[in-house]
């Protein structure tokens, strides 16, 4: 596993901000999110190696190049996924008892299937589009998905902290997503 300075600050910024115990409770959707790509990626043969956290988020590393666009596509939404059969259950079990969790589950169920790379929206994009039309087709729909939807999240972000009154913890959210749009322009996979 490796763990990057950049998500020690955001975590430790977050539970700092909005209390340890919804930081737990986010963590926890984000493992059942990882344990959902972890199964579909076993279940279909592919190896998994090295857990990332980054400001971003988690990355399981696989040799998924393995897969075919169809099957990749399977474990890339395997994620988001998990996080939505785990609302559901906790719906099902709670009656009202497990709403931050469900909630928690389903944020990032949604924030995760954005069309922006590299979250699980913009490689499932690029995987459909390639399926059906190559991947020329796919670098190119998921390149402009990206930037538009990155400039899109970062000026809604914006403007919901300016409503706020000055929310900082949404500002890393910000900036990622007005960087990721540039990123995507300039098709640079490594700026950020």
């Amino acid at each position: 596993m490796r763990v990057s300075g950049g998500f020690c600050l955001v975590t430790a910024w977050f539970g700092l901000v909005n209390g340890w115990r919804l930081l737990g409770i986010v963590l926890g959707a984000s493992g059942v999110h990882e344990l959902g790509h972890y199964l579909a990626l076993r279940l279909l043969g592919a190896s998994c190696g090295r857990l990332r956290l980054g400001v971003l988020g988690a990355v399981l590393e696989s040799d998924g190049g393995r897969l075919s666009y169809g099957r990749e596509l399977v474990c890339v939404l395997a994620g988001p996924g998990a996080n939505l059969l785990c609302a559901l259950l906790l719906t099902a079990a709670g009656r009202g008892a497990w709403e931050v969790m469900t909630g928690a589950n389903l944020v990032l169920c949604g924030f995760n299937l954005l069309p922006l790379r590299p979250l699980d929206g913009g490689r499932a994009l690029y995987l459909a589009v390639s399926w059906l039309a190559g991947p020329a087709a796919g670098e190119t729909a998921a390149r402009w998905a990206g930037a538009l939807t990155g400039t899109l999240l970062g000026t809604a972000v914006v403007w919901l902290m300016k409503c706020t009154g000055g929310s900082l913890w949404l500002l890393p959210t910000a900036v990622a997503a007005y960087f990721l749009a540039v990123r995507e322009v300039f098709g640079k996979q490594e700026f950020l």
